[in-house]
């Protein structure tokens, strides 16, 4: 009789706060900003997150900024000591201090960050000055002699984590990581503008 069952669709993704189906248009997150963790909301309970001040909850935004006038070097990503070519940077505000994280194969790898470093780096950027804490991350990829930098939700960064933890293979990744990361970056590119006059942290 096995041959002859229907398999079961998959159980809809819900809203972790009021149960309401999720779909790709209604799909939010929030992160936790004592755990640090993500949780899946609808666009209503999202809303009641949106603004400082909302409790222990904070609606990840979805903009996705560049400033093409602030240019990094390979002597400024030395002086972060990050150990790949793509890492991401935040303000976390239960810990009280900048996090610096990396994709590794074991997941998000944490990253001893000098704060002189963070601010000979990345201080001067448009970008680090709208930074909110908690739900966005400054983005770098070292690749082909030159550094971008992004502003970028933070749920973007933990997808970017996910993938290369799932497709990473051997020393350098593989073949398929690589080609995910390309993939990424360039769907970063068609997001990301400039900052507008009119930007907030």
């Amino acid at each position: 009789m096995r041959r002859f069952r229907t398999p079961r669709p998959p159980a809809p993704e819900r809203c972790e706060l009021c149960g309401a189906v999720l779909t790709e248009r209604n799909h939010r997150h929030l992160v936790d900003t004592a755990q640090r963790t993500l949780t899946c909301a609808c666009t209503p309970c999202a809303l009641l997150f949106d603004q400082p001040g909302a409790g222990q909850y904070r609606t990840v935004p979805d903009r996705c900024l560049t400033d093409p006038r602030h240019t990094l070097d390979d002597a400024a990503w030395d002086l972060l000591q990050i150990p790949v070519g793509v890492a991401f940077f935040l303000r976390d505000t239960a810990q009280d201090r900048l996090v610096a994280l990396y994709p590794s194969p074991a997941g998000a790898t944490e990253s001893e960050l000098d704060p002189a470093a963070w601010q000979s780096v990345l201080g001067a950027s448009r970008l680090a000055g709208l930074l909110e804490p908690d739900v966005e991350a400054l983005l770098l990829r070292r690749s082909e002699g030159r550094i971008d930098c992004y502003l970028v939700p933070v749920d973007l960064c933990y997808e970017l984590v996910g993938r290369m933890r799932q497709l990473w293979q051997g020393f350098d990744g593989g073949a398929e990581a690589r080609a995910a990361l390309a993939d990424f970056f360039a769907g970063i590119d068609r997001r990301a503008r400039a900052p507008k006059e009119d930007d907030r942290p």
